[in-house]
C-alpha cells in the first residue's frame, strides 16, 4: 500500500475557514493529570474515584492498560473507578506502549506490588527523544534493577528506598514517576530540581488524599515520606490549560468571542500575559476566560518568545501560539527550550502560506541545552500571511490543534488527515467546534 493509499484509508476533518468562531465550550479535565493519577489508583489498596477525567484518546489507552494489567474499571460520565486489588501481572503488553507514553510510570506501582515490572519503551508524539535516562537511574538510586530486554525494560526489587534524587532538568514525567515510587519506598525521596506543573500538584493533592506524606518545599523540591500502604480515595482533575488555550486562540485568530468555562487564570498566567502582549483583549471572569477577539484594534504585535517549564510558557503552548504569530504584522521568534524537534510541524503552515525559517541557533535571551547541537529549536516568523486551504498531514496532538486553527482562517477547504492525534487529547473536538459556529466535518 502507498503513502496516498494510506491517506485515502484515515479519518480526517474537512474545515472550510472564514468562519468566525463565538459562543462557549467547557474546559474538560486535564489530559496530562488524567492519565498519569490513573496510573497512581494502582497504589492503593481500595478503589479510587476520579472526576472530571475526559473522553479522549490517551484516557481509554490507560485505562485499556489497567484493565490488561487486572485493574477492574467503570467509566461513566467523566467518572472512573479503578479497583486495583486484584493485579494480576506485572507486565505492560507490547501493544499498548506505541499509543501512549503513559507505561513508563508504572514502574513504581509495580515493584510495590511485584517487586517486578516490564515496561515497553515510550510512545506518543514525535517531538523529541524523551529522557527516559532521568527515570532509570532515578529508580537505580531507590534501589531498582533495571535492564534493557527486547524493546522493553525489565525492573527487579525487593524494596524500593528513599533517596536524594538530583534532576539534571525539571522533568516533568521523571518527576511524576519517582513520586510514584516515592510514596511507598521506605524512608525518605527528596526530588531536587524536580517539575512543579500544575498537573504534578493536582497528582500530589490525589496521593495526599489517599495517605501518602508530600510536601512542596524551596527551590524545586519535593520530599516524600514513604508510608506502609495507600487507600482509596475520591479526586476532581483539574481542567485542561493546553485546552483552554487552544480555544483561545482559535477565537482570537477568527476575531470571535468565545468564553472558555472553568479555564483557570492562574494556570494560564504566562500565556495570558503573552497573549496580552500580541494584542489580544481578554476578560477574566469567575468561572472561566473570554477572548474578545472581535475587538482586536489593527494588526497583531510581533513578539520574541522562549519556552520553559513551569512557570514558564509551556511548550505544549508553542504550536496554537506560532499559529497566532503567524497573522502578527512584522517579526517574531520563538525559542524553543524543552523538546529539540518540536517545529516539524512548520512545514505544513508553510505549504499554506506562512513565512516560517527554522534555525540552530538560540535565538532567545539565553541559551538553552541544546546550544551544541544540530536542532533547529529555534523559529522566526514574519506576518501577517494570508493561508490557503490544503491536504494536511498531523504529526502530533497539539500540531493538530495549530492546523485547525490555521484551517479556521485558511481561504477555501482544509482537508487534516490522521485525526486520531488530536483525539487522544481533545475532548468532542467536532461538536466542540461546530457549537461555536466552524464548519468541519469527519471524512
Amino acid at each position: 500500500m502507498n503513502e496516498t493509499d494510506t491517506q485515502n484509508n484515515q479519518r480526517s476533518y474537512v474545515v472550510h475557514g472564514g468562519n468566525r468562531l463565538s459562543g462557549e465550550i467547557c474546559v474538560p479535565g486535564a489530559k496530562n493529570a488524567a492519565t498519569k493519577q490513573l496510573v497512581a489508583t494502582l497504589l492503593a489498596d481500595s478503589p479510587v474515584i476520579l472526576h472530571n477525567v475526559p473522553d479522549i484518546g490517551d484516557v481509554h489507552v490507560t485505562l485499556e492498560m489497567l484493565k490488561d494489567l487486572g485493574a477492574h474499571v467503570t467509566y461513566n460520565q467523566g467518572t472512573v473507578t479503578v479497583d486495583a486489588r486484584d493485579l494480576k501481572t506485572s507486565k505492560v503488553e507490547e501493544a499498548v506502549h506505541r499509543k501512549n507514553r503513559i507505561p513508563i510510570l508504572l514502574f513504581g506501582p509495580l515493584l510495590h506490588r511485584f517487586g517486578k515490572a516490564t515496561i515497553p519503551a515510550l510512545g506518543g508524539c514525535k517531538i523529541g527523544a524523551r529522557p527516559v535516562g532521568f527515570h532509570v537511574e532515578a529508580l537505580r538510586k531507590m534501589g531498582a534493577e533495571i535492564e534493557s530486554e527486547g524493546g522493553s525494560y525489565v525492573a527487579r526489587a525487593k524494596e524500593l528506598k528513599g533517596a536524594v534524587i538530583d534532576l539534571p532538568f525539571p522533568s516533568v514525567g521523571a518527576t511524576e514517576n519517582i513520586m510514584l515510587a516515592a510514596v511507598k519506598a521506605k524512608g525518605t525521596t527528596v526530588i531536587k530540581n524536580a517539575a512543579i506543573e500544575p498537573e504534578i500538584m493536582d497528582l500530589a493533592v490525589l496521593l495526599q488524599a489517599m495517605g501518602a506524606i508530600i510536601n512542596m518545599d524551596v527551590n524545586r523540591t519535593w520530599v516524600i515520606e514513604g508510608v506502609e500502604s495507600l487507600h482509596g480515595a475520591e479526586h476532581r482533575i483539574i481542567p485542561d490549560r493546553m485546552v483552554a488555550a487552544s480555544f483561545l486562540i482559535a477565537g482570537a485568530l477568527t476575531r470571535g468571542n468565545v468564553f472558555v468555562r472553568d479555564a483557570v487564570q492562574t494556570d494560564l498566567l504566562s500565556f495570558l500575559n503573552v497573549l496580552r502582549r500580541v494584542g489580544v483583549p481578554f476578560q477574566i471572569l469567575k468561572d472561566g476566560i473570554r477572548v474578545l477577539g472581535e475587538e482586536i484594534k489593527g494588526p497583531l504585535k510581533p513578539i520574541a518568545l522562549e519556552t520553559d517549564v513551569h512557570p514558564g510558557f509551556m511548550t505544549d503552548w508553542q504550536q496554537p501560539f506560532v499559529m497566532l504569530l503567524t497573522q502578527a504584522d512584522g517579526v517574531s521568534i520563538v525559542h524553543e527550550t524543552v523538546y529539540e524537534d518540536r517545529f516539524g510541524y512548520t512545514d505544513a503552515l508553510v505549504k499554506m502560506g506562512a513565512k516560517i525559517q527554522l534555525h540552530r541557533e538560540c535565538l532567545g535571551s539565553k541559551p538553552c541545552r541544546y546550544v551544541d547541537h544540530d536542532y533547529k529549536h529555534s523559529a522566526v516568523i514574519v506576518g501577517p500571511t494570508p493561508l490557503k486551504g490544503a491536504d494536511i498531514e498531523i504529526p502530533d496532538l497539539r500540531a493538530g490543534f495549530s492546523y485547525i486553527i490555521a484551517a479556521l482562517i485558511a481561504k477555501g477547504s482544509t482537508r487534516l488527515i490522521g485525526v486520531e492525534q488530536i483525539e487522544r487529547g481533545y475532548e468532542d473536538i467536532i461538536g466542540k467546534l461546530k457549537a461555536l459556529g466552524a464548519d468541519i466535518q469527519v471524512s
